[in-house]
């Protein structure tokens, strides 16, 4: 560890993707940086590891990186080769593992019916509830599939994820997963579905190996910011923690993971996720490899429990929170020598690409920024 006699050009609170892309690229331009975060390593909630058993988990909840953005990949790239992977959801309805996002395929098998795609898409007109504004993750889907496939797939599962009923959530919740009226059954459909070909650890030993870059963890910001002479600072944290909750706590919704190792048998679930949005505590079970495309003759499967209480991983997207957001967000513009990036610090629900995609935003502006000062 480097000591800390000279004023640091850069200060980055978290080692996630957001602090990490940024400490790289600023790094790279020539400053000096010091990156910390209060966790005992780096990658943030996409850090994975091998478990006792030698199979490859994510410890915070599986993290599956899709994306448009070319830039973005061309970033990465440096730093990781790249195996495809295209993921499937199943989800444990009625006794069936049925596709989600729903499609021709989960209408015909759950109903016992055989259509083709204008017959479902003349079902869908029937069933759907027409509503008019959209304001609420229930009637997004009330309006695209009606009543019985919203029970049955939405209702329950939104309900143990959020603790809340989807007609007390903000539309974005559930507008983010789509109807289709063909067969395809991957999850997502860009352009680019890879995952890094040794893991996301790999991955960011070497983003983070530059020598302008001291790296120090278990370090608490608020408590020892004093110790950081520094231009500026770069900042992804919880931000009602940065203000000391001087508005009011930023409600967060957590997870509580389960993992089970099952030895001598190669694969538990047919699909890297299955969900479960009417069975169990649960909300849904991973299967690591699927997504790892690793050999192993065991697995380990990670159940997901949501709860209120514990590591902040989901911002609650309801309109009061918006407000309160807005608040620090205002309160944070008027921080001349602080940024603030990523899911916590700016209170969304960001993909790992959406993450990148800003951080290198923020580290061109910042550049700029401290090579004129």
């Amino acid at each position: 560890m480097k000591s800390i006699n000279a004023k640091l050009d850069l200060l980055v609170v978290g080692a996630g993707f957001a602090g990490s892309v940024i400490a790289e690229r600023l790094a790279s331009a020539g400053m000096q940086v010091m990156l910390i975060d209060r966790r005992e390593h780096v990658g943030g909630n996409a850090f994975d590891e091998l478990d006792e058993h030698g199979v490859l988990i994510h410890r915070y909840g599986p993290h599956i990186f899709h994306t448009n953005a070319h830039r973005v990949v061309e970033y990465l790239s440096q730093f990781t080769e790249w195996i495809p992977y295209e993921h499937r959801v199943l989800a444990h309805v009625d006794g069936q593992l049925l596709p989600i996002p729903i499609n021709r395929l989960t209408v015909n098998r759950l109903y016992g019916l055989n259509l083709d795609e204008a017959g479902v898409r003349a079902f869908f007109d029937v069933v759907r509830e027409p509503r008019e504004p959209l304001s609420t993750s229930e009637d997004v889907v009330l309006n695209a599939v009606g009543r019985d496939l919203y029970e049955k797939f939405f209702r329950g599962y939104t309900r143990k994820q959020w603790g809340l009923d989807p007609s007390e959530l903000s539309a974005s919740v559930t507008s983010r997963i789509p109807v289709r009226i063909n067969d395809d059954c991957r999850y997502f459909t860009d352009e680019f579905q890879i995952m890094p070909k040794e893991g996301y650890g790999a991955l960011f030993e070497r983003m983070l190996a530059h020598p302008n870059i001291t790296i120090e963890l278990g370090v608490e910001f608020m408590a020892e910011k004093w110790r950081y002479p520094v231009r500026h600072v770069v900042y992804t944290g919880p931000i009602d923690a940065y203000f000391n909750y001087c508005f009011g706590r930023l409600p967060y919704r957590s997870l509580r993971f389960e993992c089970e190792h099952i030895a001598n048998r190669p694969w538990f679930q047919p699909v890297g996720v299955v969900n479960y949005p009417n069975d169990h505590q649960f909300t849904r079970i991973t299967e690591y490899k699927h997504l790892t495309g690793q050999s192993h003759p065991g697995t380990t499967i990670m159940r997901e429990y949501p709860q209120n209480e514990g590591e902040p991983y989901y911002p609650v997207p309801r309109p009061e929170n918006e407000t309160l957001y807005h608040c620090y967000k205002s309160r944070a513009e008027s921080e001349e020598n602080t940024s603030f990036v990523g899911r916590l610090a700016q209170y969304r629900y960001y993909n790992m690409d959406q993450v990148v995609a800003a951080a290198l935003k923020l580290a061109d502006k910042l550049i700029d920024k401290l090579n004129r000062n």
